[in-house]
């Protein structure tokens, strides 16, 4: 969600700047901003005792090598074959969603022209930030739930899914803009039913990843959304939706997410915001060994990632106004860039040094449309088509890249 943010030249999002840079200085001045109701922070001193209640394994520092890899690297052949029935003896694909708020539509649509190709393999693990974390379940699961992601991406409106507050309520509050419309979307779309299913894949050993950012920690957070789906916890539905919201959560712009956790039996809130806060995307905590895990999985011939960056990765000139918005707004959208970039070669220095085999899709540098609107439907059925096409013409992936500058020869 964050690119889209500082990189739209929309009226709309100006206008949204703007409020959330009035809104900083007079709290700065004032003192008076009343953000939501946190009864209880989680104090640093009790972060290592802290965990969701019935669900464990739930999140892990998307930063460090998780607890669990130990453990997984210990268990027998037989072991693994009934805990990872669906990834063991067969070819392993991962596929990697970034963040891009509207742009995600570009995802969406590769993915649904993908099906239309019989060109779509089954995903063994599906990662996804901010908009990626929207399109990430629909993915895992499958050609099944393509009709209800092309939905998404190309039916609604910014109307539809967030409503923009007063200034008095920006300056009073917690960000610009109210997102109950796009909690209701993913009520609505990620179901029981959906969550289910992801229980049953989660079971046979798929996993399915989401990143926020903890913004206490100022550390990004993997959350496994198939064992959490299937813990059995009353509260797992609840928990998947805020993670999903949280991960789409810009901050300044939408509000953050309060996620309970436990110390015992006392509870606590930590705020998650925007994954792309601290990574744009990602495939797994460093530290795995995934010749290793090739290997004790038996898989089958090259493992295969797919990253999908919703946005354009190399810079575009764009002369800019002496005043305080605009600069702000290109820097911070250079900021991003260069961090996706960043992101995106750690995933690509992973896959050589681990014999994995890389495929990357982009928005290409001559679509040329400019939204009119934070969430401009026009616009995404436009960039929906885009990815659509692309997968259908059999030119959706680029395979190298010069690390050293990211150089990405355009299609």
């Amino acid at each position: 969600m964050s690119q889209f943010v500082v990189t739209t030249s929309s009226k709309w999002v100006t206008t949204l700047l703007s409020s959330i840079i009035l809104s900083f200085v007079v709290v700065a001045f004032s003192g008076c901003a009343t953000p939501q109701n946190r009864t209880s922070p989680l104090p640093k001193a009790l972060e290592k005792q802290a965990f969701i209640p019935d669900i464990p394994e739930a999140r892990y520092w998307g930063d460090q090598t998780p607890d669990g890899f130990e453990r997984w690297k210990n268990l027998s052949d037989s072991e693994l074959e009934s805990r990872f029935s669906a990834i063991m003896n067969r070819p392993h694909n991962y596929l990697v969603v970034s963040g891009g708020g509207a742009d995600g539509a570009f995802g969406a649509g590769l993915l649904v022209g993908l099906s239309a190709a019989g060109k779509r393999p089954e995903f063994q693990i599906v990662t996804g930030v901010s908009t990626g974390a929207l399109i990430a379940p629909f993915a895992f699961l499958g050609a099944e739930y393509d009709p209800q992601l092309k939905e998404i991406y190309t039916s609604y409106s910014s109307k539809d899914l967030i409503e923009v507050r007063s200034i008095l309520s920006i300056i009073s509050g917690d960000a610009a803009a109210d997102t109950v419309r796009l909690k209701t979307l993913i009520k609505k779309y990620i179901n029981d039913q959906m969550i289910e299913k992801i229980a049953i894949e989660g079971r046979k050993g798929r996993s399915l990843l989401v990143g926020t950012t903890n913004l206490d920690a100022t550390r990004p957070v993997t959350w496994d959304i198939t064992k959490i789906a299937a813990s059995g916890s009353p509260n797992a539905k609840e928990l998947i939706h805020k993670v999903i919201l949280a991960s789409a959560s810009i901050p300044g712009a939408f509000p953050p997410v309060l996620i309970d956790v436990n110390v015992g039996t006392r509870v606590y809130q930590e705020v998650h915001v925007d994954g792309g806060v601290t990574s744009q995307l990602f495939l797994s905590a460093p530290g795995l060994n995934w010749k290793l895990i090739a290997q004790r999985l038996k898989v089958e011939g090259t493992p295969q990632i797919y990253v999908i960056r919703n946005s354009k990765l190399t810079p575009e000139w764009d002369n800019v106004g002496l005043s305080l918005v605009p600069i702000l707004s290109k820097s911070i959208s250079s900021l991003i860039r260069t961090q996706g970039i960043g992101d995106l070669a750690k995933v690509y220095i992973l896959s050589q040094r681990d014999g994995i085999g890389f495929n990357l899709s982009w928005i290409p540098m001559d679509f040329n449309e400019k939204p009119n609107d934070f969430f401009d439907r026009e616009y995404m059925k436009k960039l929906f088509s885009l990815g659509y096409e692309r997968a259908l013409n059999g030119n959706a992936w680029q395979h190298q890249v010069a690390v050293n500058h990211l150089d990405l020869p355009e299609k």
